[in-house]
This record gives C-alpha cells, sequence and structure tokens, in this order.
C-alpha cells in the first residue's frame, strides 16, 4: 500500500495522492516543484521503491544530488526526516539506542538515599523512559499517519560489520532490546541509503535494495537545476557556469565538482553582483569550486592555456587534459 504524498504548495494546491492516483509523472512533477530535477529513471526508481515498500540504495559520485534525493522526498511527503550518518567505526549501539546511565546511576543514588525497594528500581531503570533512541530505532518506533523517511548516508564509510548488522533491520523492520523485547514498525519507513562508492557493497545489502547510479548532470539538466534554485540568475551566466562544469569533469583534476559545487559556486557570483564570468572572476572564487590546492593551481593552468572555454558555448566539454 502506498502512503499518501502531499507537495509543497504550489499556488494550485496539486497534490501527490494516494495509491491510486500516484504515478512515476507525479513523482517526477512533485520532485520538480521542490527544486529537485530528476530524470524519468529516478522518478521511476523512487516511485517503485514507495510501491514496493523497499529501500533504495543511491550511489554516485559526491555532490550529485544522492542525499538530496531523501530531503526533498520528505519534504514532498509532509513526513520526518531521520537521518544516520555513517562513518568508520560506527556501531549498533551508536545507530539504534543507548541506556541513558548518568539518569539510571541519579536513580539507583536516589533509591539508596531513601531506602526504597532495591528490585522496582532494578527493573525501573531498563524502562523506556532511560531509553536513549538512536535514528533506528527512532523510525521503527515513529507514530503517526505518515511513515518517516530514513537516510542511511555514505553507508560505504561505515564497516563491514554494521552493514551486516543492517540486513535484519531492513528486512524485518524490528529489533530487539534484551530488557524490553522485540520491537516492530507500527508504519515501515521510507529508506533511502547513500554510498560515494569509496567501497563496494556486500551483494546481500543491495539484494533487499533498489538500485540507481546518479550520474553528473548533461549541460542542459545542470542548467534547469541552476534555474530552478536561482531564477533570478541574469545574464549568460547560468550558460558559462555549466558549461565550465562540463568541461572540467572531463579533464584531470584530483576530485572533480559536483552539482553541490555548481550551487555554491553560483550562489557565491550571485552575492558579488556577477552577471558574467571572466577570467579574474574565475580565479578569485575557483575555491567554491575546488578544494585542493593541485586542483586549484591546475584550474590556473588550464585558463593560461586558453584550454577553458568561458564563453558558454562549450556545451559538450572538454578534451582530458
Amino acid at each position: 500500500m502506498i502512503s499518501t504524498l502531499t507537495a509543497a504548495d504550489s499556488g494550485e494546491g496539486d497534490d501527490v495522492k494516494n495509491s491510486d492516483n500516484l504515478s512515476i509523472e507525479k513523482i517526477q512533477e512533485a520532485l520538480k516543484k521542490e527544486k529537485y530535477i530528476a530524470d524519468r529513471a529516478l522518478a521511476t526508481v523512487v516511485y517503485l521503491s514507495i510501491a514496493m515498500g523497499k529501500p533504495l540504495l543511491l550511489e554516485g559520485e559526491a555532490g550529485v544530488g544522492k542525499t538530496e534525493v531523501a530531503k526533498v522526498l520528505a519534504e514532498i511527503m509532509g513526513s520526518r526526516l531521520i537521518r544516520l550518518q555513517c562513518y568508520e567505526g560506527l556501531d549498533a549501539n551508536t545507530a539504534l539506542y543507548e541506556w541513558n546511565y548518568p539518569k539510571q546511576m541519579l536513580r539507583i543514588k536516589l533509591e539508596e538515599v531513601t531506602a526504597g525497594d532495591r528490585t522496582a528500581v532494578e527493573t525501573e531503570i531498563f524502562s523506556p523512559e532511560y531509553l536513549v533512541k538512536r535514528p533506528l530505532l527512532e523510525a521503527i518506533q515513529s507514530e503517526g499517519s505518515v511513515a518517516p523517511v530514513l537516510l542511511i548516508d555514505e553507508i560505504d564509510r561505515a564497516d563491514m560489520e554494521f552493514e551486516a548488522f543492517l540486513l535484519e533491520v531492513l528486512s524485518d523492520f524490528q529489533i530487539t532490546i534484551p530488557e524490553l523485547g522485540t520491537i516492530r514498525a507500527r508504519v515501515r519507513p521510507y529508506v533511502v541509503l547513500t554510498s560515494n562508492r569509496t567501497r563496494e557493497i556486500h551483494d546481500a545489502l543491495k539484494r533487499r535494495c533498489l538500485y540507481h547510479w546518479i550520474d553528473y548532470p548533461s549541460f542542459e539538466k545542470e542548467h534547469e537545476i541552476v534555474a530552478a534554485k536561482f531564477p533570478a540568475m541574469r545574464g549568460r551566466l547560468a550558460d558559462q557556469i555549466c558549461a565550465f562544469m562540463q568541461q572540467v569533469r572531463q579533464m584531470n583534476f584530483y576530485k572533480r565538482p559536483g552539482v553541490a559545487e555548481t550551487l555554491d559556486w553560483a550562489s557565491a557570483l550571485l552575492a558579488l553582483n556577477r552577471d558574467e564570468l571572466d577570467e579574474e572572476t574565475v580565479k578569485e572564487t575557483v575555491g567554491c569550486v575546488f578544494k585542493y590546492r593541485e586542483d586549484l593551481n591546475h584550474v590556473e593552468e588550464q585558463l593560461a592555456a586558453k584550454k577553458i572555454d568561458l564563453d558558454g558555448t562549450a556545451k559538450a566539454g572538454a578534451q582530458p587534459a
């Protein structure tokens, strides 16, 4: 069963409705209203994830919009976004729950002072009141008619052991707390996992998910993204920004910029009241695009050698350099 999705106000009050009317086109339109430009392939896999109740694994280079899918999905559904940021050393307790030890110790000390029933206290301090919910438990215990969106961000940064632990959670959406028993999800959350592919995700986890690779956008798509985010941008600046990005992604940089860097740069140029790009402006603001000294030096070399066209006409990109 597909939950009701409600798009943000668009001036016309259009809704992304229940399972009787939900479609790929309506998903795509709802994403666009939230200024997320999605092609049909991405809209299709988002639709199927909702319809089938399966987690969605998004892979791609950093900054191409994987995390933003979950954020925008929560907006158009009118639900809560619960985010678990993965990192090396992340364990089940940190992701699931922890007992509030200071509060437990305080309760024990208070009972010692008042000479109360020690057996009752031992039972009480392992009750839900003393439980600190972490993202996974928070998503499973979520109440209300609208399911939350659980974002498990950068799963490739977590250890293999944590990835194996996720298999049970994503299969049954239940966890067992020894002191409290088994807790099952009342409302099955929508799950989005992202990976920058710093390592391969195990096949067992992939089998539990629908999969989509988000690539760098074409000139036309990136231009549409910039126009949606910055409708006040004047002149041919958007053409120049997007053409620049298309070129440098084909060149030999240590870290190629994503859409996130495109939007940061566009925002910076607007803040500087620029209407067009020139070589001096690029040199002054290129730190919005590249974050490594070697890449900054390489940009200057390419500009000096006239290998980067700033006119905004090189939409197909440049040859690797």
